[in-house]
């Protein structure tokens, strides 16, 4: 048994007979009584995906799964599909409204409501991965996350990471500003804000809708994530080109969502399982979209696909309007300005370690 599953099997066990009973010795057919007394919570979680979309809709499922089997039951979690009870661009407003107790999506589809929600996204020519997860858990991104989703009564943890993505495909090339303008992009979030500075059109769909869109031509171009996830889409059969870097998400979180009344109701150790739980399944996403999306680039690259790189003049643009469009966002109140701060502080400290680090091996190897 490997640590994990070692991990969720001590948990299950600690959390089916009582925290306390972990602690001190249960007095002589007592437990089964107990266990059979414990209270038990039904919840459901309503997501932005696909059923069964790999992986982000079963990134849902095995979160769930872990909190059944982590509480042993007494905390069982039902895994809606996009549109089965809500729309995917819904799911904020359902568990804030307490239709569902969770919610499984990305913090960027929720910024016409909560503006501030697209930091703890991702932020063009920001935060890698790692550095992600290390300001959320380290470095204040997640108290200040806390505070920019308490007036909806919703408690955000982070489920998921899709590490980092590419640059969409394009129906177009893109070999310079002029290219850019009047094109007709799906782009959500801020890097969608530094495309219509450049000139393009931007919309946002949620993921079902992408394929049809690029094949009919309603879109030019299309965002969506990475090798993984744009290979089982097939947008390689609606697209000609795929560009690289994805510039506008370094990284990109994949957000849990929990009513925070549902969740304050909960006895301590099933709350410490929901946020646990969220923690694993982040790791266990990562590793999910690092192993895949190896096989699946080599796949697109079998199929004829044609990888290009952005020009540099385009990049360079695409930087120096993230900076506006970023600085833009921070100055709307006093908590986007902080938030902002807190990340950029971080990020210009870390930066330095990944010169000498992961940037040295990845020119070397």
């Amino acid at each position: 048994m490997n640590r994990r599953n070692l991990f969720g099997a001590a948990m299950a066990l600690c959390a089916a007979i009582g925290l306390a009973g972990c602690k001190e010795e249960t007095p002589a057919g007592q437990g089964s009584a107990t266990a059979a007394k414990a209270e038990t919570f039904h919840w459901k979680m309503v997501t932005s995906w696909p059923k069964n979309y790999p992986g982000l809709g079963t990134g849902a499922e095995r979160l769930a799964e872990r909190i059944n089997a982590m509480s042993a039951g007494r905390l069982t979690v039902k895994v809606y599909a996009a549109g089965e009870l809500v729309p995917a661009l819904e799911v904020f407003d359902a568990v804030s409204r307490g239709t569902a107790e969770m919610g499984h999506g990305t913090p960027y589809y929720w910024k016409g409501k909560v503006p501030a929600a697209q930091f703890f996204s991702s932020v063009p020519f920001g935060l890698s991965t790692l550095e992600m997860n290390a300001w959320l858990s380290k470095g204040g991104g997640q108290a200040l996350w806390d505070e920019t989703y308490a007036p909806y009564g919703v408690k955000p943890l982070s489920a998921g990471n899709t590490t980092m993505q590419m640059g969409g495909w394009y129906n177009k090339e893109i070999n310079s500003l002029d290219d850019i303008k009047g094109l007709k992009i799906r782009m959500p979030g801020l890097g969608g804000e530094v495309w219509t500075k450049l000139g393009a059109i931007t919309v946002n769909l949620p993921g079902g809708e992408i394929f049809t869109a690029l094949q009919t031509h309603v879109i030019d171009a299309t965002d969506w994530i990475s090798p993984y996830n744009d290979l089982a889409f097939g947008l390689h059969k609606a697209a000609k080109y795929y560009y690289f870097p994805g510039w506008q998400e370094p990284q990109a979180v994949v957000e849990s969502m929990v009513n925070q009344k549902a969740f304050d109701s909960l006895p301590t150790d099933l709350q410490a399982i929901v946020v646990e739980a969220a923690r694993a399944a982040t790791l266990d996403m990562m590793d999910d979209y690092v192993f895949h999306n190896a096989k699946s680039l080599a796949q697109l690259k079998e199929q004829g696909v044609t990888i290009k790189r952005f020009p540099d003049e385009v990049l360079a643009a695409m930087k120096r309007e993230s900076h506006t469009v970023l600085e833009d966002l921070a100055g709307q109140n006093e908590l986007n300005g902080r938030i902002w701060k807190s990340m950029k502080t971080f990020q210009d400290e870390a930066a330095p370690v990944g010169e000498v680090t992961e940037k040295e091996l990845y020119n070397w190897r």
